[in-house]
C-alpha cells in the first residue's frame, strides 16, 4: 500500500509515526513534510494546495490512499477534486467533502448547522457590511466580554475576545471595514462569551457511524499561567481529568451523535476526523467550534495513546465500516510540551541549528517535529512552533515533568517553552 500524507507540522509527524507502525507496512510519502517526517517515509516537495501537482504525483507513484492533515486543502475541495476525476476516484481520501468542510471553513455555516440539529452552543448573531449598523447597535447593547469570529479561515487568528465595548467596536470595525482578516472576515459571527473549561474531543467518521478517540486539552497562551498572546498551541494533555464518564456521556448524546446524524441526514460526504472544540460550563458541554481535521498539538498526545492500527481505521472509514470498530487506548497519561522560536507568535527568525536530538533514546518519549528542516546534515528551525516533546506517565504531573526534562537537553538559539503544561491538574 502506498500512502500520501499532506502537511508539514507536528500533527503530520505524529500521524506519520503512527502509520509506520501499521501491520500493512505502507510505503509513505509526506508532502512537504519536515525533518522529522523524513524518518517515517519520503518527503516530497509538493504544495498541498496545488491539486494538479498532487494528482500527478499520485498517478505517477500509484498512491492508494491520501490523508489530508491541514484544513485548507479540505476547505478548498481536495476530496471533491479526487472524487470527480476518474483517474483518481479509486484513491481513498481521508477527509470531508468541500461542503462538509464548511463546518470549519465557515463559522456561520457551523452555527446554523448546530441550530438545525439542537446542538448546544453559545448564542450568536451574524453581521456583514450589509447590516453593519445593526451589528453596531447589537455590540453597544451586549454585555462584555463578547466573542467576535471571522467567518472564514484566518490561520487560527480570527477569534477575538473583547473585554469592553470600546474594544468590541474597534475589532468589529477592523474586521468588516478594514478587512483585518481579508476575505475571511467578510462576515463576522458575534457570540456570547462562555465561562468554563475547554477541551478537544475527536472522532473518526465514515459519514454515518463514528469511533471516539482519546480527548485532549491544549494550552493556547504563550506564557506560563495561561498569560500572554494566543498561539497555535504550546502543549496538550490527554486524558482530561474533568472529562469523566458522566460528562463524556453528555458529549456523546448531546453533541457527537446529533452532529454525525446531521451530517448523514443532510447528505454531507464525510470520511475523516471531526474535531469538537468544547467548553464545560458547570459540567454541561457546549460546542465552541468544529474542525474538519485533527488538532495540533492535540494530535501529539491523542495519536500516541491510540493502540489501534491506524490504517485499519482509515480503511474502515473509507469503506463505511466504522460501526464494527473498537478503539483501544493506552491507559497512561500523555503530555506534550511545544518548543517555539523566540518572539513567537509575533516575529521570529528561522534557520537555527537544533542540537540534542541525537541523545534521545527513550521508549516513553517522542519528539515530533513541527517547524524543522534538514540542510547539509543539520536540522534547523523552520517555523514558530519547532518541536513537540511527548511523554507518558502515570499522571499529568509526572508526564509533563518528563517532557520538560527531555527539552532541557535540546538546544537552539532562542528556544522557548512552557514548564507548566497541565498545571491545573495536580
Amino acid at each position: 500500500m502506498k500512502i500520501l500524507l499532506l502537511g508539514s507540522g507536528g500533527r503530520e509527524h505524529a500521524l506519520a509515526w503512527k502509520i509506520t507502525q501499521s501491520a500493512h507496512d505502507p510505503e509513505l510519502f509526506i508532502a512537504p513534510g519536515n525533518a522529522g517526517t523524513a524518518h517515517c517515509g519520503a518527503n516530497v516537495a509538493l504544495d498541498p494546495l496545488d491539486f494538479e501537482a498532487v494528482k500527478a504525483f499520485c498517478l505517477e507513484e500509484r498512491v492508494n490512499m491520501l490523508i489530508v492533515g491541514p484544513e485548507e486543502p479540505l476547505v478548498r475541495g481536495i476530496y471533491d477534486f479526487f472524487a470527480a476525476d476518474p483517474a483518481l476516484a479509486s484513491i481513498a481520501v481521508i477527509g470531508p467533502s468541500q461542503k462538509a468542510a464548511q463546518l470549519e471553513g465557515s463559522k456561520a455555516f457551523a452555527k446554523e448547522f448546530m441550530m438545525r440539529h439542537g446542538i448546544p452552543t453559545a448564542a450568536y448573531k451574524e453581521f456583514s457590511l450589509t447590516n453593519y449598523e445593526e451589528g453596531v447597535a447589537y455590540l453597544q447593547s451586549h454585555p462584555t466580554p463578547i466573542v467576535l469570529k471571522a467567518d472564514g479561515l484566518a490561520a487560527g487568528k480570527g477569534v477575538i475576545i473583547a473585554h469592553n465595548p470600546v474594544e468590541a467596536m474597534a475589532e468589529y470595525e477592523l474586521m468588516l471595514q478594514q478587512a483585518k482578516f481579508g476575505d475571511a472576515g467578510n462576515k463576522v459571527v458575534v457570540e456570547e462569551f462562555l465561562h468554563g473549561l475547554e477541551l478537544s474531543v475527536f472522532v473518526m467518521t465514515d459519514g454515518k457511524d463514528y469511533v471516539l478517540l482519546p480527548e485532549a486539552k491544549d494550552y493556547k497562551r504563550v506564557g506560563e499561567g495561561d498569560k500572554g498572546l494566543n498561539t497555535g498551541g504550546m502543549g496538550a494533555v490527554s486524558p482530561v481529568p474533568f472529562a469523566d464518564a458522566v460528562f463524556m456521556e453528555k458529549v456523546r448524546t448531546r453533541i457527537i451523535e446529533p452532529t454525525i446524524r446531521g451530517i448523514w441526514e443532510e447528505g454531507l460526504v464525510y470520511k475523516g476526523f471531526v474535531f469538537f472544540g468544547l467548553i464545560s460550563v458547570d459540567n454541561e458541554p457546549f460546542v465552541i467550534e468544529y474542525n474538519c481535521r485533527m488538532g495540533d498539538p492535540e494530535t501529539e498526545v491523542v495519536i500516541p495513546r491510540l493502540k489501534n492500527d491506524i490504517i485499519d481505521l482509515f480503511q474502515a472509514t473509507h469503506e463505511g465500516r466504522l460501526a464494527g470498530q473498537t478503539i483501544e487506548c493506552d491507559p497512561r497519561v500523555a503530555t506534550t510540551v511545544m518548543a517555539v522560536s523566540k518572539g513567537y507568535p509575533g516575529h521570529y527568525d528561522k534557520g537555527f541549528e537544533i542540537e540534542g536530538l541525537d541523545v534521545l533514546d527513550e521508549d516513553d518519549v517522542h519528539v515530533f517535529h513541527a517547524g524543522t528542516v534538514s540542510r547539509n546534515g543539520k536540522i534547523l528551525t523552520n517555523g514558530g512552533r519547532v518541536l513537540a516533546v511527548t511523554a507518558y506517565g502515570p499522571n499529568i504531573t509526572a508526564a509533563a515533568a518528563r517532557s520538560v526534562k527531555v527539552l532541557e537537553f535540546i538546544h537552539y538559539a532562542g528556544i522557548t517553552y512552557r514548564r507548566d503544561i497541565g498545571y491545573e491538574f495536580p
